[in-house]
């Protein structure tokens, strides 16, 4: 372990420093910071939804609410506009932020510059369309989605922006009686007009290669060549893979890879439920190599990366007092498999020492789970579909048919998550102290 620490302060902790001191990681980096009260509540909310008002819920189910309180789903309608307001338009906000605070870097007009991005975001978001004489816009990639998109252009405005703004001959000066307001206003008029005009202009182009937009495109980049995909350990190992390094680069992987996810092994797990619903055994089951056994039940506690692993491995390890607020926070929706607050909030995305374990653990319950199923089956496969809310261990528990082999190998999975988290965690405190 020790060697490894060293590894790591040698090779990772001197990278992890210079790019988190490099103006536009540190705005990515900042501005997800100044999101997370959004985030956080936000998840809190989805929570509550999810764990008391949905029938499907395993609360719900274990103490059969619905039959006490029969109209309980309703009461989902009244907290549901919340995300409307938060995670649904992450994207307008990290468009904004990341541009005000290169902004703020080069001493520029951060709200100008702000709202310049904002409204380039939106030049390159995909084309109205036509419902019933109205003309409406998808918000598909207003929310985590778009993340990416949101994030570069944010960046190339916040760079270009302000040296526009910096350059005399495009001010347009004011007499002093006017207001400062409208004299800043007219003083950037033309820097802005050249950014959004050259933003509609490589629009035009990208239009002519994807019509649904540059979002359209890199979807359509990322699930061209998985689309043939089988339905096999490897192919779980490789989707697994791809979602966690979309997702620490700002772009959802899980919402990303989900139709391809879905055209590769529904049929095989509704096949497997089939087989279960015929009588057979759990033991038997004709599709073992799926994602919603290897990945959702063995690689998925506290959500995508098995961040809750991480969050166990702050409590112990970390230094950093805002780590600690932030794993305080996440832990119990992260008991729900729900964990935007570690995402955005710690923040994983862009931070180059949470990367490495958020993709590798994971991947290695896959294999432990691959292991204990198919090349030496001491449990049966856990192919008993569950909410998605339903904590970790249980779901093995649960999918197994209440096989106590299940709580055995989740505890494991969890214990493998933590070890694979502890020395990024700890090198993370001496990069902290590099950073002072």
């Amino acid at each position: 372990m020790q060697k490894f620490n060293d590894l790591l302060d040698r090779s990772l902790v001197p990278i992890a420093t210079r790019l988190n001191n490099q103006r536009h990681i540190a705005a990515v980096r900042d501005a997800f910071m100044l999101i997370f009260p959004l985030t956080i509540s936000s998840s809190l909310v989805i929570l509550v939804n999810n764990i008391l008002f949905s029938k499907d819920s395993f609360i719900v189910q274990l103490f059969q609410l619905s039959r006490i309180f029969p109209n309980l789903e309703s009461a989902q309608q009244v907290l549901a506009s919340v995300a409307n307001g938060t995670i649904n338009i992450m994207s307008l906000f990290i468009a904004f932020l990341v541009a005000q605070l290169l902004a703020k870097h080069f001493e520029a007009d951060a709200t100008l510059v702000g709202l310049t991005s904002v409204a380039c975001f939106m030049i390159f978001y995909p084309t109205s369309f036509a419902v019933d004489e109205m003309n409406v816009i998808s918000t598909q990639y207003l929310g985590a989605q778009g993340l990416f998109v949101a994030m570069i252009v944010a960046c190339l405005v916040g760079e270009f922006l302000p040296k526009l703004f910096k350059v005399k001959k495009l001010q347009i000066k004011m007499p002093e009686l006017v207001p400062p307001a409208v004299s800043r206003s007219f003083s950037g008029m033309i820097p802005i007009i050249i950014v959004v005009s050259m933003s509609a202009l490589i629009n035009f182009f990208v239009l002519m290669i994807a019509p649904e937009g540059i979002n359209e495109l890199i979807y359509a980049g990322i699930q061209a060549p998985l689309r043939d995909l089988g339905g096999n350990v490897f192919g779980v190992l490789l989707l697994a893979f791809i979602q966690t390094l979309l997702f620490s680069i700002g772009i959802h992987g899980p919402n990303t890879l989900n139709a391809v996810r879905s055209a590769i092994f529904t049929e095989q797990d509704l096949a497997n439920l089939q087989f279960i619903n015929d009588g057979g055994s759990l033991w038997d089951v004709p599709y073992k190599e799926t994602w919603g056994i290897l990945n959702d039940m063995f690689a998925n506690m506290g959500g995508t990366g098995m961040t809750l692993g991480l969050i166990i491995a702050i409590f112990i390890a970390s230094r950093r007092p805002e780590y600690r607020e932030i794993a305080k926070l996440s832990f119990v929706p992260g008991i729900f498999q729900i964990n935007e607050p570690m995402i955005f909030g710690l923040p994983i995305v862009l931070n180059p020492i949470m990367i490495i374990p958020f993709v590798l653990t994971p991947m290695v319950n896959i294999l432990v789970g691959y292991f204990v199923t198919v090349v030496w089956p001491i449990m049966p496969s856990p192919a008993i579909g569950l909410p998605w809310t339903t904590p970790g261990i249980i779901n093995l528990f649960l999918g197994t048919g209440g096989n106590i082999m299940g709580i055995v190998i989740g505890v494991l999975c969890l214990a493998i998550s933590v070890l694979i988290y502890l020395p990024f965690v700890m090198a993370s405190n001496r990069a902290q102290r590099t950073e002072i």
